[in-house]
């Protein structure tokens, strides 16, 4: 295994909610925290982009009394509660963990600055990206390509719901296929909605393999950064 193999996980914060749906349920937080730890002690660089949809998901106001602009600045402002809480979990395992955020807030975050961001990692800080992109009508997918592609990481990791890409939502169709393995051209042609078009393209353009797995499965992150084994599906 190369010592210095670079990733980017990109984290949503439902995942961070657990059980509760809302805020944080503290064991999950835990759990992801000490993985990642785990990686990290093994020589793994690791950046996450972390999303704010355990606080507010501003694209939901179903009310439009909320401008598409102010909900997705709030929701930029929601993964920074989250950057900055999983920054403390990670202290508290002793791990040295760095907030970056596209918005300016300077008592909590530092400005994202890739080569810094990557200064960070080769010191052994896991580098916590907020704010999304910094800017409205961009989503989480597309911040995590984006900075996966800034700190040149090897791969970026994608947790979902489900256990890869399928041909159907496999939660509304129990005859959807699951794919182990497949190409940008393979993704577009059958129309699999893996991220938004922005997002992928942007992964495409610069050759970034993505492997989208289910965060639940059991050690995930260290079958696929470790062991290499066929967790979920491989885009690249």
């Amino acid at each position: 295994m190369d010592p210095k193999r670079r990733i980017l996980i990109k984290l949503s914060g439902e995942y961070l909610a657990g059980k509760e749906k809302s805020g944080f349920h503290i064991p999950t937080v835990k759990k992801i925290t000490k993985e990642i730890v785990d990686l990290v002690e093994q020589g793994i660089q690791i950046g996450i982009v972390i999303g704010g949809g355990n606080f507010y998901r501003g694209i939901n106001d179903s009310g439009n009394h909320i401008k598409r602009v102010s909900g997705d600045y709030m929701g930029m402002l929601a993964t920074i509660i989250n950057a900055v809480a999983l920054k403390d979990f990670f202290e508290s395992f002793g791990q040295k963990a760095t907030v970056m955020s596209a918005l300016k807030v300077e008592k909590l975050s530092q400005a994202v600055y890739p080569h810094h961001a990557i200064e960070l990692l080769n010191k052994g800080h896991v580098v916590i990206f907020a704010g999304g992109t910094g800017n409205p009508f961009f989503t989480t997918d597309t911040a995590g390509v984006l900075r996966a592609i800034e700190i040149e990481a090897d791969m970026m990791l994608k947790a979902t719901r489900v256990d890869g890409v399928y041909s159907d939502d496999p939660e509304k169709n129990p005859q959807a296929v699951k794919y182990d393995k497949l190409s940008y051209r393979e993704a577009l042609e059958k129309g699999l909605k893996i991220m938004d078009s922005t997002a992928f393209a942007l992964a495409k353009e610069n050759h970034l393999k993505i492997i989208v797995f289910n965060l639940n499965h059991p050690d995930a992150l260290q079958k696929i950064v470790l062991h290499h084994s066929n967790i979920g599906t491989i885009i690249e």
